[in-house]
């Protein structure tokens, strides 16, 4: 890794490593960021997201590795680094007992707003995340997607290059997630970097340009949806049967003939297979009319069938249970869900 990574990349990591006693629970994780893009960071608790971002902003130290922010390295150049970025984690760091103007006009002051600027921004950022109307009401009387979105207008105070995001809809309603969306959309179209990190993958998919699927502390792939979807099969095939009774039949035909696992949905009629090549050379299409032709030769009446790309939960749960596989099961180091450090 160079010592600069050049304009162009906002973080570079390499072989980063946070070690907690026995728990890796980041164990050498690569990242490259283009700067003014939202770069998600996907995978399930435990995996080692958070632990990354804070050493990215130069929150814990790493144990190994190196990790460079606009070029500063983040325990070397520290105040370098801090000076460029801002952090929103998981629970809002809000007074609860202040309003929100009296919130964002005291971290305006003591990040050396005079008065009247820290009022002046305080009601612009009210204004333009629609908090204006609970301005003067305590926060402890917020709902939750209000809180997180006081809370983000709080980190962009003064505009950082680079803005983490860890788990900002976590908990929220539909309603509150779209509103967060839409406030890490304008904060890119101003020209800040977001690090994105999450369960979700809807919110992955909504907002990334590209994505690191993180875990056990290890990025087990990265690229744009695109080439993660196409990592898993190139299509998904989604059925639907008229007769629930032959389902199992079903599902037996599909294995044999497209040589994948298939998923039975909650749906009793429903099933899903990932069409990925593995049945010869025929393309998805192909497959999915042979299957659909072996079907029908055993007696099965399919109502209905989409064939499309996988969907990021798809991909997401073959590259999870892909990597649970690979990795010991004996309670070894990379599974910080077990030592209670949090992820």
């Amino acid at each position: 890794m160079s010592g600069h990574p050049g304009p162009e990349l906002a973080i570079e990591t390499a072989g980063l490593v946070k070690v907690f006693g026995d728990n890796r629970a980041v164990d050498g994780v690569d990242l490259s960021v283009p700067a003014g893009t939202v770069y998600g960071v996907l995978g399930p608790n435990g995996a080692g997201k958070t632990t990354a971002v804070k050493m990215l902003a130069t929150l814990l130290r790493p144990d190994g590795g190196e990790a460079h922010v606009f070029g500063k390295d983040v325990v070397r150049e520290a105040d370098a680094v801090r000076g460029r970025v801002s952090l929103t984690g998981q629970y809002a760091s809000v007074d609860e007992d202040l309003t929100g103007t009296e919130n964002l006009v005291l971290l305006g002051r003591l990040l050396g707003h005079s008065r009247a600027a820290a009022r002046t921004r305080s009601a612009q950022l009210l204004e333009a995340f629609g908090l204006a109307e609970a301005a003067e009401r305590q926060i402890k009387n917020y709902s939750g997607g209000m809180r997180r979105r006081i809370d983000i207008a709080a980190s962009i105070l003064n505009t950082p290059d680079l803005l983490f995001l860890d788990e900002p809809t976590t908990g929220l309603d539909p309603r509150s997630r779209n509103q967060v969306w839409d406030i890490v959309r304008a904060v890119v179209a101003q020209g800040t970097t977001v690090l994105l990190t999450t369960q979700y993958l809807d919110e992955a998919d909504q907002l990334a340009s590209r994505i690191a699927v993180i875990d056990h502390g290890k990025v087990i792939a990265e690229g744009t949806k695109g080439e993660l979807k196409a990592s898993v099969g190139s299509g998904s095939m989604h059925l639907r049967l008229r007769d629930p009774a032959q389902r199992p039949d079903a599902e037996r035909v599909l294995r044999g003939v497209l040589d994948v696992a298939v998923q039975l949905d909650p749906d009793p009629v429903a099933l899903t297979a990932t069409v990925n090549g593995r049945a010869g050379d025929l393309g998805a299409a192909e497959q999915a009319a042979r299957a659909l032709s072996e079907l029908t030769a055993s007696g099965i009446t399919v109502d209905n069938f989409a064939l499309g790309q996988p969907s990021l939960d798809e991909v997401f749960l073959a590259l999870t249970d892909r990597n649970a596989r690979s990795a010991p099961d004996d309670g070894a180091p990379g599974n910080a869900s077990t030592t209670g450090v949090p992820a």
